[in-house]
């Protein structure tokens, strides 16, 4: 209900400044110029991250590919495509367009320091982003922010056009140029952080023990200040837990909610 009542509200925000600014025809532009972009990753970003990561197929005896085999199948899903990374720092993330074309990557350092109980909460996190179509969301989402930022330039180009146009307003193109992309993006970053949300909770129910998940979290977090991840920025928030040295600018601009918090959330499910 999160997620539908943010895309509504940033599909308003579209509507909004879109009528006011480019009209039908510019929301028809603008909504095809960030489509083709973000719709081209939907159906090739599972390739693309596991080439930029270097991953390795895992064959169907290792015990993580047996790990995930039991999880799927707890969890009624197709089994997906199993992959490793060869880096140190713990982490791990899932894509690929639907349960179908599913895909779940690990690390090196997930496999070699965590023990089996929290190496199936992660796990089952995954699969609960492709069981839940996050990928589908996440696309949308940043259509929809991609076409209100390009409505936004368009706004920029009326304001340089306004000594010939008399009937734009300043106030509204100030508004249109900034404030509305910037509210598209923070609505985005909302949207990813009440996936992770959903995520934790539906992976809790697939592994079995939410406890599971809860103590990777927190071990995650520790190991993820400390040992650095080598790889494009962009793909952050793919990763269970943040992957990057550093913080996001703000709580409002994370694709990721607190650590604290979704432990806090695990936590209390356990006593349920």
């Amino acid at each position: 209900m999160k997620t539908f009542g943010l895309m509504a509200i940033m599909t308003l925000l579209f509507l909004v400044v879109g009528n006011a600014n480019g009209g039908q025809n510019g929301m028809l532009m603008a909504l095809g110029i960030a489509g083709a972009t973000n719709f081209m990753g939907y159906f090739f970003s599972h390739k693309m991250v596991l080439k930029a990561f270097k991953a390795q197929p895992l064959d169907q005896n290792h015990r993580i590919t047996q790990m995930v085999k039991r999880l799927a199948e707890n969890a009624n899903m197709p089994m997906p495509k199993v992959y490793m990374i060869n880096q140190d720092q713990p982490n791990a993330f899932a894509t690929g367009r639907n349960p179908e074309h599913g895909v779940v990557a690990v690390t090196r350092g997930l496999v070699n320091n965590m023990n089996e109980n929290e190496i199936s909460g992660v796990l089952a996190h995954e699969l609960a982003h492709i069981q839940n179509r996050d990928i589908l969301i996440g696309t949308i989402a940043a259509t929809m922010a991609g076409a209100i930022s390009y409505l936004g330039y368009m706004s920029k180009m009326g304001m340089a056009n306004q000594r010939s146009n008399r009937q734009v307003n300043p106030l509204f193109l100030i508004i249109a140029m900034v404030l509305a992309p910037l509210a598209a993006s923070v609505i985005r970053m909302a949207i990813s952080r009440a996936r992770e949300y959903k995520a934790d909770s539906l992976g809790a129910k697939i592994c079995g023990n939410p406890a599971h998940l809860s103590s990777a979290l927190s071990k995650l977090e520790n190991w993820c200040k400390q040992i650095p991840m080598r790889g494009n920025q962009s793909t952050a928030h793919m990763f269970i837990v943040y992957p990057f040295s550093g913080s996001a600018f703000s709580k409002l601009f994370s694709t990721h909610p607190p650590i604290g918090e979704r432990i806090k959330r695990l936590n209390s499910m356990t006593l349920q």
